[in-house]
């Protein structure tokens, strides 16, 4: 039990890339954590962090070892939990992460209802507008839509992510409307991390890519919306959030003959986590309520 102690000590320094910020999560001293690690080294017979004063990094046994601890670990909480769900019912905890946006319009009350028919689960739900790797992070689910995807996980497909370039009447009064994505490198740009700088435009048969000049960036598209309807620049927005405002005008949308490819909002799952007590039930639950409908109004 020392060494699964000793373990978790190993991978909560790995992801803090500190002794201290591991110790603060833990509540622990500092040199509690060292004592564990050097605990560990002694075992595995190999430096498993090279430290400084500057930075604390892997040794080449710390990478080869990381992604073999994760493992051991998530595996082991698994069978722990199983076990305990066989003789209580659905119980445990879940740890969930959602984009800030969806997860505070939409999502949200999908989680809540979900934990109202579960109310023997505790949920932790955390909102972050950037890739995670829910392996490394040691989350149970990730709700996302940007694209590529992580070893040893599994993506869900959940439902369509429309996205639209739009602007408001004062800034395309102000400096024109582009009509080829090549020409909004001549643009004010409002940029997030959805995506970045580098927007890309269906130009059947292939798609085209342009590197914006981003005047306003942030993780929230809220923050973009009303940028955009205060003239600040052109907006890459879900449909969900500028829906209203396209009806009513006060954005308008653009280049609708090279729109953006729709992104595909999914659920990514570890691999070793399907059968956790919840996650199965939560990533049904998500598609039950997101398709072949999404939760939002459809423009």
């Amino acid at each position: 039990m020392n060494t699964l102690l000793n373990i978790k000590s190993f991978l909560l320094v790995a992801r803090t890339g500190s002794f201290s910020g591991a110790a603060r999560e833990l509540g622990v001293a500092p040199s509690v954590i060292t004592k564990r690690i050097t605990r560990l080294e002694e075992e595995m017979g190999a430096q498993l962090f090279v430290r400084s004063t500057r930075a604390l990094s892997l040794t080449p046994a710390g990478e080869r070892l990381l992604p073999q601890y994760q493992r051991l670990v998530a595996e082991l909480d698994e069978i722990i939990g199983a076990a305990a769900a066989a003789e209580r019912g659905l119980e445990g905890h879940l740890r969930v992460k959602g984009p800030t946006t969806l997860t505070s319009m939409y999502l949200g009350a999908i989680f809540a209802d979900f934990h109202a028919q579960n109310p023997g689960l505790t949920m932790d739900i955390v909102l972050l507008d950037r890739s995670v790797n829910p392996l490394e992070e040691n989350f149970d689910l990730v709700v996302g839509a940007l694209p590529g995807t992580y070893p040893g996980v599994v993506d869900v497909p959940l439902c369509p992510l429309t996205i639209v370039l739009c602007a408001s009447p004062a800034y395309l009064d102000a400096k024109g409307a582009p009509e080829h994505p090549t020409e909004l490198i001549e643009h004010d740009c409002l940029t997030s991390v959805l995506m970045g700088n580098t927007w890309t435009f269906e130009q059947p048969p292939s798609t085209v890519s342009v590197e914006v000049r981003s005047r306003f960036h942030a993780n929230d598209t809220r923050v973009l919306r009303e940028a955009a309807l205060r003239g600040t620049g052109i907006a890459v927005l879900p449909s969900f959030l500028v829906s209203e405002d396209l009806k009513k005008g006060t954005l308008v949308a653009l280049l609708p003959s090279t729109p953006i490819p729709t992104f595909w909002l999914k659920a990514v799952v570890p691999r070793i986590k399907l059968n956790k007590p919840g996650v199965q039930e939560l990533v049904d639950f998500l598609k039950s309520r997101m398709h072949p409908t999404p939760p939002w109004p459809l423009s």
